[in-house]
């Protein structure tokens, strides 16, 4: 049976764009879709994202479609980017979290763009991975993580862009960025002409993917440090008998922190964004016992990119372990960095 078939069939797919992998179910079925909440273990009133094939097909999962979402879809569909608009009849509570909006996005992955064409249908997809786990850009972090519980996954290679797509609302009257990511602020506002608006804090009624303030994270303790903090807070886990591992920004980081497990991570943010996960993922499975993660530019290039690993960082300071505990002793510091 084919992928489609399967997705006709009320199946679940695990299925490559150019962003993450998804984990994707027939939109207007709802016993599909609760598999994935099952499958995820993520909450309910979490909305999903719905994947089209082509734009032209945006009014039907959408009651009302500005000149702006247009012009948006037009110069970045299909890609990274996920436009909130306000929803059509047609689109379930469940898929929107119960919310009168609904996310909506045309990836450029062949894969994605194959199966959704021959589906035909709109595919509710998160990212394959365990909810507020790091989210998997191969094929085989999605069968790691999550074994037999999709009935397929579809092997389209490594992820090109490595995190998820920028959100964007245009559900109200000013656009509203909800998430960063393969697509800049700066590249939104020209397109449109207006100024997006920045959310400063959550929102109930804006709710979207990737919005805890917990998520991408691995489960060994993770939090980031400033380059001048690092190689001080490096020497005292090594002497505390700590194995630590440490993604270095700058080379200056890299040196003053030799050691097996430090990674010297690409300069720039697409490269960066492109193997975060992954690398994530494998110090993740090896035997650390802390993450130190170098902090990245306050520039807006690296927003996106700045966002995940800030919220991966997040976990930790609430659900402490005895490693957390004892690093908190041995630095005086939480795993917020503070």
């Amino acid at each position: 049976m084919s992928a489609a078939d399967l997705l006709q069939a009320g199946g679940v797919v695990a299925f490559p764009t150019e962003t993450v992998y998804g984990l994707g179910a027939d939109a207007e079925n709802d016993e599909a879709v609760r598999r994935i909440f099952s499958i995820k273990g993520r909450p309910v009133d979490h909305p999903l994202i719905v994947h089209l094939a082509e734009m032209s097909l945006i009014n039907r999962w959408a009651r009302a479609v500005p000149d702006s979402a247009l012009r948006l879809a037009e110069c970045f569909w299909p890609g990274p980017l996920t436009i909130v608009l306000q929803r059509s009849s047609r689109v379930s509570d469940l898929v929107t979290g119960g919310l009168d909006t609904v996310g909506i996005r045309v990836p450029a992955h062949p894969v994605a763009q194959a199966l959704l064409r021959e589906f035909g249908g709109g595919i509710a997809a998160p990212s394959a991975n365990r909810f507020g786990r790091i989210s998997p850009t191969r094929a085989e972090h999605v069968q790691e993580e999550l074994g037999a519980a999709p009935d397929l996954i579809l092997d389209g290679g490594n992820c090109q862009v490595g995190i998820e797509s920028t959100i964007i609302s245009l559900a109200a009257e000013r656009p509203i960025l909800l998430r960063p990511g393969g697509i800049s602020i700066a590249e939104l506002e020209e397109v449109l002409g207006d100024e997006i608006i920045l959310l400063r804090q959550a929102d109930p009624a804006q709710r979207s993917p990737g919005s805890h303030a917990s998520h991408y994270a691995p489960q060994t303790p993770a939090f980031v440090v400033s380059m001048d903090e690092l190689p001080t807070i490096f020497r005292c886990q090594v002497k505390a008998g700590y194995n630590v591992a440490i993604l270095c920004f700058t080379e200056t980081a890299s040196e003053a922190c030799s050691s097996l497990g430090c990674v010297l991570m690409p300069k720039d943010p697409d490269n960066y964004a492109r193997v975060i996960y992954t690398i994530l993922r494998l110090l993740d499975a090896a035997d650390y016992d802390v993450i130190l993660i170098e902090a990245l530019p306050e520039t807006e290039p690296w927003r996106a990119v700045r966002d995940r690993i800030q919220r991966a960082a997040q976990l930790h300071d609430k659900k402490r372990t005895s490693k957390g505990e004892n690093y908190e002793k041995t630095t005086g510091r939480n795993f917020n960095g503070k």
